[in-house]
């Protein structure tokens, strides 16, 4: 009965949303945005006319002088870095900004000009020492806090009377402090443009994946070819830079140089990063996090100044703040993925029928034999992970290598090889389209077009996000197959949206319809999701009628049929619903008929395992990733099937010795070409009666001259 009332819970269970809530991208986006939030509405219950328009836009104005340092500090700090000289920073480059207007009478663009120089000087003397000579970052930005504060105490000595003696009637100048547009205060605005461009800048261009990718792992990003110094050094520059702008808004509005400016400072600062959800190790955070963690340290501090706290109590807070979630940081990222494996890891009911038979004697249409004893090998210890394999018209022979590259061996005898285009990612599913464009899925990438000449081009790596699921699935985690119609569709299979690709075994532990069919429009540019909530959907292949797919749900055992058009569109039938082991890839053959892949076979332990996902989740949290039970990948055939689901014929390899594993086969010109991802070769078959002037893309299209 429990056993029972376990599979019905699991096979139920609606879309598992406290380990959603857990997982990567809802936590460290939405869980600093419901701080502020809460924050906001607490402290509006307790002060009067606390959210009032008057008090919103001093808010705002002080959030930018505020938010562009924290901007600064954000970018240090995903790099890997720490900066503690801000504070003084900020003094330096507001004296710097009233001494040249108020002392020496520079008119406002050459005041701004100097003031950003100086800024970029003063971070240029930390990025030196940080990037360049390797110095430690708390230390050195500890040490500077120190000299410019020192500087600044002795310039003010010297010239405070003179810059608090002076007035200058300077509308420009009274604009940049105190200005709006549209009831907008000026900081802000300019803030927002910073903001928008830091965002692009950080997520869609190449220098900002750089800055990630150091503070993620500073040796891999120099392995990689990454100027790791320059990098780190241009961000210290530019936290100057950014700080140096908050001065001058400061400095428009208020016009001091008291000998407490930027004491303190920060520690604000810091409080904001941590808070926002910007990770102290580095390689994460955003600029929404840096702009939300502003806001709630404003909130905080602003709240309780309103509530006549006193300047200690104000600054004890932000250390306690700081504190708690300095730790909770620190404790959260070291113990992350054992957190969410309890929770987010959610094994569903999946129940199988019993296989049919392979064995020898026993007869069936999979029993097995040794045709594939005599495959001939190419390219053996050459080339690693060949996943799918293709031919174009010239008969070159391409496939994937899991050093990121598209390697090609030349006809006719395929003993040269060479690099054909480099992507960087594992290159999985191949196909070519009408204009001789190879379309490939990089696991973690997307959907990739390489041109004749080798010109790489990306074609999509994002979908429309559901709008049911709490869990981000528009990023292509794992696009997996594909094939193209005659109108220009590509459909892909992507094999799971909640997992990794080099975390695929998870998901056959869960064994729950996390993948889904999508279709990207070559003419328009549109990708969408045209079937959801399959089990790890692997191989594609175009029907014979031009108005359906057959696609592999590699979990499920079973090969189905997908209308994407004609009087049946949207419809999804089974063809095979029952097979000895685990479908892959999916190709036309000459005779009509279509070739399938069986890249392992199953086993009893793990169709029982299935049955109890009780069991699996037990076995996830308390064994070892590599003794869990997995789908057998070590053994496996190739098919012949028609479109009634019937199997022709099959092709094995018993002692696994020439083609032990295969995950892709590719007719020919009378051969078979097989693909393995565990493999280090290609294999080929010669195929008896098939037609050697087979070529898929020829068939499909008609030859071109």
């Amino acid at each position: 009965m429990r056993d029972t009332l376990t599979s019905l819970r699991y096979r139920y269970w609606p879309d598992h949303l406290l380990g959603e809530i857990l997982s990567k991208r809802w936590t460290e986006t939405a869980i600093p945005a419901i701080l502020l939030l809460i924050v906001g509405l607490a402290l509006s219950r307790s002060i009067d006319n606390f959210l009032s328009p008057a008090s919103l836009a001093d808010t705002a104005r002080q959030a930018g002088e505020i938010g562009f340092i924290a901007l600064g500090l954000a970018l240090v700090v995903i790099v890997g870095g720490i900066d503690l000289s801000v504070g003084s920073i900020f003094a330096l480059t507001d004296f710097c900004a009233l001494y040249l207007l108020d002392v020496l009478g520079w008119p406002v663009p050459a005041v701004v000009a100097a003031t950003l120089l100086c800024g970029a000087l003063l971070g240029a003397v930390n990025g030196l020492l940080i990037g360049y000579l390797r110095l430690r970052a708390f230390i050195t930005t500890l040490i500077t806090l120190i000299i410019y504060r020192s500087a600044y105490d002795l310039l003010i000595q010297r010239y405070s009377n003179a810059i608090a003696s002076a007035f200058p009637d300077i509308p420009s100048w009274d604009f940049i402090g105190s200005g709006s547009i549209f009831g907008i205060p000026t900081v802000a605005l300019v803030y927002i443009v910073i903001a928008i461009f830091g965002h692009i800048f950080m997520t869609r261009l190449r220098p900002g994946w750089h800055i990630t990718a150091i503070g993620g792992s500073r040796r891999s990003a120099y392995n990689s070819g990454i100027p790791v110094r320059r990098t780190i050094a241009l961000c210290y520059v530019a936290s100057g830079v950014l700080t140096s702008i908050g001065a001058l808004f400061f400095a428009s509005r208020l016009g001091t140089v008291g000998g407490d400016i930027g004491v303190g400072l920060e520690v604000i600062v810091l409080t904001a990063t941590v808070l926002g959800g910007i990770t102290l190790g580095g390689g994460k955070g955003s600029v929404a996090k840096s702009a939300v963690g502003v806001l709630i340290v404003l909130l905080i501090t602003n709240g309780l100044t309103t509530m006549n706290a006193r300047g200690g109590v104000n600054r004890m807070a932000l250390a306690g703040i700081l504190l708690v979630a300095a730790m909770v940081d620190i404790r959260w990222q070291k113990n992350r993925t054992r957190i969410i494996s309890k929770v987010y890891v959610a094994p569903t009911y999946h129940a199988l029928p019993p296989p049919p038979p392979t064995e020898i004697g026993q007869g069936g249409p999979f029993e097995q034999n040794d045709k594939l004893r005599n495959v001939e090998s190419i390219g053996l210890g050459r080339i690693e992970a060949p996943e799918d394999v293709i031919l174009d018209r010239h008969d070159n022979l391409y496939a994937g290598s899991r050093h990121g590259d598209i390697m090609r061996f030349l006809a006719p005898d395929y003993q040269k090889m060479e690099v054909f285009a480099h992507i960087g990612g594992q290159p999985l599913g191949m196909a070519f389209d009408r204009e001789d464009n190879l379309y490939v899925c990089i696991g973690g990438m997307g959907l990739y077009r390489i041109k004749p000449d080798g010109t790489v081009e990306k074609a999509t790596d994002e979908t429309n996000r559901s709008m049911r699921s709490v869990n981000d699935d528009s990023r292509l985690r794992l696009a997996d197959d594909l094939d193209i119609t005659d109108d220009g569709l590509i459909f892909f299979s992507e094999a799971t949206v909640r997992y990794e690709m080099d975390e695929w075994p998870i998901d056959g532990l869960e064994a729950r319809g996390n993948g889904r069919i999508i279709c990207y429009d070559t003419k328009t540019g549109v990708t969408r999701t045209e079937l959801r909530g399959l089990k790890f959907p692997n191989g594609i292949c175009v029907a014979s009628d031009g108005q359906s797919i057959l696609f592999a749900e590699t979990f499920g055992c079973s090969i189905k049929r997908y209308y994407f058009a004609g009087s049946k569109k949207g419809k999804v039938e089974v063809v095979m619903d029952n097979l000895p082991g685990y479908p892959d890839n999916i190709n036309l053959a000459s005779d009509g008929n279509y070739w399938l892949a069986l890249v392992g076979m199953r086993s009893p332990s793990l169709d029982l395992a299935w049955k109890m996902p009780g069991f699996r989740r037990r076995m996830g949290k308390r064994v070892p990733v590599d003794e869990w039970l997995f789908p057998n990948i070590n053994t496996g055939c190739v098919v012949k099937f028609n479109e009634q689901g019937k199997i022709v014929e099959s092709f094995w390899d018993l002692r696994g010795e020439n083609h032990p594993m295969i995950t892709s086969m590719r007719e020919h010109r009378g051969y078979l070409y097989l693909g393995g991802i565990l493999n280090n070769r290609i294999g080929r078959y010669k195929l008896d009666n098939a037609d050697p002037n087979f070529v898929q893309y020829d068939k499909r299209w008609g030859k071109q001259s």
